[in-house]
């Protein structure tokens, strides 16, 4: 069924809801519909529960084994009289540096009385799709999708006889100590306070964790140090190469997040507990960490932005730029190490969709015991497809039917949900299947070919894609501004920044700036599933320059949909082999780029250059009569820059794709299906 998006009242939409289900790919494969999994699950979380009120007890202090002193707000279910039951529950912690001030505010918002019951309906059915805005409709999603709760408080959870700890990241809120942004220090936090939870009177030692983004992370990191009373975690859009993902995918600042992301924390954390001035009680040690950091991180975002050549990079830099520093080697996570139930939540489109698959295939449990979800969002838009006709449950739900089976031993059949849920594009619609990417999936070159495609008559160059190399030609492409009307400007702005649609979902004013290479129309539905490598051969005037590619649907009427993209800066094209994998014919299928200075290799103006691109794996179909595209950019403002002295090098001069037959340039391609190209 195609993604709902028209106007129904409130108690269709609640129908339709519960009788929907994911559509399976696999013959003879049960979906979560067959057994009603969806519709109990939200019954569940939705229904009567068992406790009618939530106690809250404030700004509880936890002391880590530092001295450092964390601050938590403990929600706990309670009777008719509003006071804490007495029997232990299983406890979820959720660790932020947006601070439990918002959560609460959050939380205070949505358990307004009838509020919910209201507003979800209305939510889920505005729909501005019709205005060419449909981003818009999808940022209002999040509170019916579950996302606003699995943020924040989820009162529904606690009812049903869950306690909720929501913690302030050292550094941030009211906790003491200095932002680290996943330093070694805070990650052992993540431990000690789920060690502290467990012991609490009100707590039944059984331990989850729960959480968006940072605290989809967090949680990550905590499940793999083993700390014995965790039992199971929910991490949403989480990634577990926070370089490579974000702050500098394929060597380049992430300027469409980076800055606005630490402006938010630093700004939140600089906020004083008003209750504690009030009544005397002061932390006058909090007072001091911020005092003495009060801008975590600005000075290396400065100096990204102002050091004009690579031999004046300053000490605070370097760090970022050296892949075996301890900074960079805490920001790459080890889910293989993980082993407690894990259920993941990610999208095609979001920050963190290149290790976002990567975490689910890693952690190390029994199919049973982990889940992947890949959504059509962008970071900011989770949970916008969910609970939607034909779709999973809300985000809410199955968390709480997650930690049901999991910390309360309740045979509720999340563990025969598909192992991976996906929003296969181009079919547009929900689909389940064993695994991701798909099964028999036979990866193939397609080469860059100057024969012009006749599909492309407004982008700056029309090339096709095609089976064999053609003849030679050098094609010149300078670095430009399209891209800000882009899918990528979308998503490198997490979302935050509503494009429309003649941007986010066509390609076509982009590519009036960029190169593109298209193919034959296909015969038959033909899956593409899985990461996609980028082979090009290049030729720049300057000593460094920027490498942008897309991978797009391209339907008969013309429109060209992003569904990837991959990135990287020419001096860093550095490959390492051993974290890297390759297609049966030896050709790259997701080549790893070191992204170091040590191994950095300026380009030779006028010669050749061999560039490998990773571009983010992806589902979907291709339909009867559509082709495949590849389109390429010297630049991909305002998603990311190139770090100042590279950009400098860069000099924003011409750069060349050097279609030759003895060296040609291709994409190396997962299909699932002959084509009949």
């Amino acid at each position: 069924m195609i993604k709902h998006r028209g106007r129904f009242a409130a108690l269709v939409v609640a129908a339709v809801v519960l009788a929907g289900g994911v559509v399976s790919t696999q013959v003879g494969q049960a979906s979560p519909n067959a057994e009603g999994l969806d519709a109990q699950f939200v019954a569940a979380h939705n229904g009567p529960q068992q406790y009618p009120k939530v106690f809250i007890e404030w700004d509880v202090p936890i002391t880590m084994s530092d001295g450092t002193v964390l601050k938590a707000n403990v929600y706990h279910p309670a009777g008719a009289d509003g006071q804490p039951i007495a029997e232990p529950t299983p406890t979820i912690v959720n660790m932020t540096p947006y601070t439990k001030l918002v959560s609460n505010v959050a939380d205070s918002t949505l358990s307004v009385p009838g509020l919910s019951e209201l507003l979800d309906p209305v939510l889920r059915n505005l729909d501005f799709s019709p205005f060419g805005f449909s981003s818009l409709s999808d940022m209002l999603r999040i509170v019916p999708g579950g996302a606003a709760r699995t943020f924040s408080v989820d009162r529904n959870l606690i009812r049903s006889g869950y306690t909720q700890v929501v913690v302030d990241v050292r550094g941030t809120g009211f906790s003491q100590g200095t932002w680290q942004v996943f330093g070694e220090r805070e990650q052992l936090d993540g431990p000690e306070v789920v060690d502290w939870a467990a012991k609490q009177g009100w707590s039944n030692g059984k331990i989850g964790m729960s959480g968006v983004s940072y605290s989809g992370i967090n949680q990550l990191q905590t499940a793999q140090r083993h700390p014995e009373a965790l039992k199971a975690i929910f991490p949403i859009v989480p990634g577990s190469d926070l370089i490579r993902d974000v702050a500098a995918p394929g060597g380049n600042l992430g300027i469409g997040f980076i800055p606005m992301w630490l402006l938010a924390v630093n700004g939140a954390k600089l906020l004083p507990d008003m209750v504690s001035v009030l009544t005397g009680k002061f932390d006058w040690v909090w007072m001091a960490d911020r005092v003495r950091d009060p801008f975590t991180f600005f000075n290396v975002l400065i100096a990204a932005l102002s050091t004009p050549t690579v031999d004046q990079i300053p000490p605070e830099l370097a760090p970022i730029l050296d892949d075996d520093s301890p900074l960079r080697t805490s920001w790459i996570g080890r889910p293989d190490q993980v082993e407690v139930p894990t259920f993941v939540y990610g999208g095609w489109h979001d920050l963190f969709t290149h290790t976002t698959p990567q975490i689910y295939n890693a952690v190390d449990v029994p199919a049973e015991q982990k889940k992947l979800v890949m959504d059509d969002i962008y970071h900011i838009t989770l949970s916008s497809g969910m609970g939607q006709p034909a779709g999973p449950a809300p985000l809410d739900a199955l968390q709480r039917a997650w930690f049901d089976k999991w910390l309360k031993g309740i045979d509720n059949g999340i563990d025969r949900y598909d192992p991976v849920t996906l929003w296969q594009q181009g079919s547009e619609q929900w689909t389940s299947d064993v695994s991701f990417p798909r099964p028999g999936m036979q990866y193939r070159r397609m080469y860059l070919d100057g024969a012009s495609s006749g599909t492309a008559p407004g982008a700056l160059f029309d090339g096709s894609l095609v089976t064999e190399p053609g003849a030679a030609q050098r094609i010149s492409v300078d670095p430009g501004l399209t891209t800000l009307c882009s899918r990528d400007a979308a998503r490198g702005t997490a979302g935050l920044v509503p494009l429309p649609d003649m941007c986010s979902k066509d390609a076509r004013i982009a590519e009036s700036a960029g190169l593109t290479f298209t193919s034959a129309p296909v015969t038959q539905p033909t899956t593409i599933s899985g990461s996609i490598a980028a082979h090009l051969n290049t030729v720049l005037d300057a000593t460094d320059g920027y490498w942008t590619v897309t991978v797009n649907d391209v339907a008969p009427d013309g429109r060209s949909t992003v569904w990837t993209q991959g990135q990287v800066m020419a001096s860093l094209r550095a490959v390492d082999d051993s974290k890297s994998t390759r297609s049966p014919n030896g050709d790259y299928t997701e080549p790893f780029p070191v992204l170091t200075l040590d191994t950095r290799q300026p380009v030779v103006p006028g010669e050749p250059t061999t560039v490998d691109i990773s571009i983010r794996g992806t589902d979907g179909v291709l339909q009867p009569g559509h082709r495949l595209r590849v389109d390429v950019f010297p630049s991909n403002f305002p998603s990311v820059i190139p770090l100042r002295p590279l950009l400098n090098e860069s000099g924003l001069r011409t750069q060349h794709i050097e279609l030759d037959p003895s060296r040609p340039s291709w994409i190396n391609v997962p299909l699932g299906e002959d084509p009949g190209w």
